[in-house]
């Protein structure tokens, strides 16, 4: 199973591109999307008896296919959650994968995700971009998730997406560094040394502590895992030097943002 990521500026050029996608041949149960949160109007609008007696997917469901009136029935019956995420706030999820990868299986109905995790469907989704959806979601993007079986259908999902306004997950990946690359390099020009020379590797562990698994771990306690995933990395200087400013990084982020909420 392939999957194909497309980041939107808006929710409203995701639409678009999830009318296109459906068009295509792609089911609804292929699409999945992570959107900032309903507004406190749209939040007001979900029933609280429909809540009880329904379940909240199903209340949800109502309230976002009024909200995505443009996707004409791609909502509804879809696993929906809506709610708040620390250090990025309130998130809406349509599809149980999506909703997964977030961690918030939860309020989709154990059953359902556990179903879709099962499926192929959701083995082509990676844990490793789970930060630049995050980034993409607290700068107020839509990040749009699709499943393929076959390279032809990749290719036509992907032209889909970056003709509606995606940016492409590598692209928000580079862009994401390139924010922080200049802050780094003069970090770590006060310790005497030159990014330019170990980039690679110093991005490498700056990006491996923004992954679930290194979250809240020093190297010492991560380096097992980083073992595992950076065999040809983790012993690196330069890596170890990436992974602490990065840990670092995800700290305050987490921080100010949680302030802010």
């Amino acid at each position: 199973m392939l999957s194909v990521v497309g980041v939107f500026p808006s929710r409203t050029d995701a639409e678009f591109a999830v009318n296109k996608l459906l068009s295509a041949g792609l089911t609804k149960d292929q699409i999945n999307l992570l959107t900032p949160g309903l507004d406190t109007d749209e939040l007001a609008a979900v029933p609280v008896d429909d809540m009880e007696e329904r379940g909240v997917g199903e209340a949800l469901g109502g309230v976002i296919g009024g909200t995505f009136g443009a996707v004409s029935g791609w909502s509804l019956g879809a696993a929906v959650a809506s709610l708040f995420i620390p250090g990025i706030g309130q998130v809406v999820a349509i599809g149980a994968a999506a909703a997964a990868l977030l961690g918030i299986g939860g309020a989709v109905g154990g059953a359902k995700v556990a179903e879709v995790l099962e499926e192929s469907t959701s083995k082509g989704l990676s844990h490793d971009e789970l930060f630049i959806y995050e980034d993409a979601l607290r700068h107020g993007q839509t990040v749009v998730i699709a499943f393929v079986n076959q390279e032809s259908q990749r290719k036509i999902s992907q032209e889909i997406m970056t003709s509606s306004g995606a940016e492409s997950l590598d692209a928000a990946r580079d862009e994401w560094w390139l924010g922080l690359r200049d802050i780094e390099a003069e970090e770590y020009q006060r310790q005497g040394r030159d990014l330019k020379k170990c980039e690679s590797s110093y991005r490498c562990g700056f990006e491996a502590a923004q992954h679930p698994f290194a979250r809240g771990k020093s190297y010492t306690q991560a380096v097992t895992e980083l073992k595992q995933k950076y065999p040809d990395k983790y012993g690196d200087d330069a890596f170890r030097d990436g992974y602490e400013r990065g840990r670092k990084y995800y700290e305050t982020t987490l921080e100010k943002h949680l302030q802010a909420q």
